[in-house]
């Protein structure tokens, strides 16, 4: 025996030699806030070490155990999240080594982790491109033998109202009215009256809006977190973007007057975008439209074989 080994034996373990003052099992123990490295798919065929925030527990069964090994807990963790890159199989296998470690003390483990999903977008005219942050949760639980698995995410985008751009056009029409009632214009001076100051009298406000989108996961798939955040932002059509020219904010202008939309028109977007996929069983979606008429938020909401 190693001198390491001698010394860690002759330390006291009152975890699991003295008796709890109130004997009883627990829900769930374990650890939250854990800090770690995690490796996961970049989108473009390898991985990225993302830093994350994971939370792990076990149940504890044995009424007479005081304490379950928070440290086993941890070095499994550490050991496997910084090395394997996330997949399903990878969860499995951790949630299973997690459980073993626990023989005889625990029945059922569950595991969240939360980082934040780097990927490189597309400029949406110009040669160029940037990355975007997006937040990620995968939750992940191990009970009777069976394996389930949450994945969230979350999607800026900008929302343009419908009744403010309906109003817009309106004064528009009213300032035509105004400046041509009396008159037939020409080509060229409705042309450069579209062009001058006059020409616009009122533009419909936009928001930047956040779509949280959660889903439980058919079996059998791999973890499809670029495909999701992919799907929800071709619903919604206009998405934030990262370098942008000026060819690239007239396309996104664009974009905003073809996609005007309610936050209850967000949610039905993605709703059909999920409800197209055959790897997601269940979802959660929560569209909300942080408002720049209002102090306060519009948000809808729309769910499909999802708890709460």
């Amino acid at each position: 025996m190693s001198s390491r080994d001698h010394l860690r034996h002759d330390l006291p373990d009152v975890a699991s030699s003295a008796h709890p003052d109130h004997a009883g099992a627990l829900d769930w123990v374990g650890m939250e806030g854990i800090d770690l490295p995690l490796r996961h798919a970049d989108g473009q065929g390898g991985t990225l070490v993302a830093p994350a925030n994971v939370s792990v527990q076990v149940n504890l069964v044995d009424t007479r155990t005081r304490g379950i090994h928070m440290s086993r807990l941890y070095l499994l963790l550490e050991d496997t999240l910084a090395t394997q890159a996330l997949t399903p199989s990878m969860l499995c296998g951790l949630l299973h080594a997690l459980l073993e470690s626990h023989e005889g003390l625990s029945t059922r483990v569950r595991l969240a982790i939360e980082y934040a999903h780097l990927l490189k977008r597309p400029s949406l005219v110009s040669a160029h491109a940037g990355w975007k942050s997006y937040p990620v949760t995968v939750e992940a639980t191990l009970q009777d033998n069976h394996f389930a698995l949450q994945l969230g995410c979350g999607v800026q985008y900008s929302s343009t109202c419908p009744a403010s751009l309906a109003l817009s056009r309106q004064a528009n029409q009213q300032r035509f009215d105004a400046d041509f009632g009396t008159t037939a214009p020409t080509h060229r001076a409705v042309r450069e009256w579209l062009g001058s100051e006059r020409g616009m009298a009122a533009t419909p406000h936009a928001q930047r809006s956040t779509a949280k989108v959660r889903v439980k996961l058919a079996n059998g798939f791999e973890l499809p977190v670029v495909e999701l955040i992919d799907a929800v932002e071709r619903a919604l059509a206009t998405p934030v973007q990262t370098a942008v020219k000026r060819e690239d904010e007239q396309a996104f202008a664009k974009l905003n007057a073809e996609n005007p939309m309610f936050c209850e028109d967000a949610a039905r977007r993605i709703r059909a975008a999920l409800d197209a996929e055959p790897r997601i069983a269940g979802y959660r979606i929560v569209a909300s439209h942080h408002e720049s008429l209002h102090p306060h938020d519009a948000v809808a909401t729309i769910g499909k074989n999802f708890p709460g």
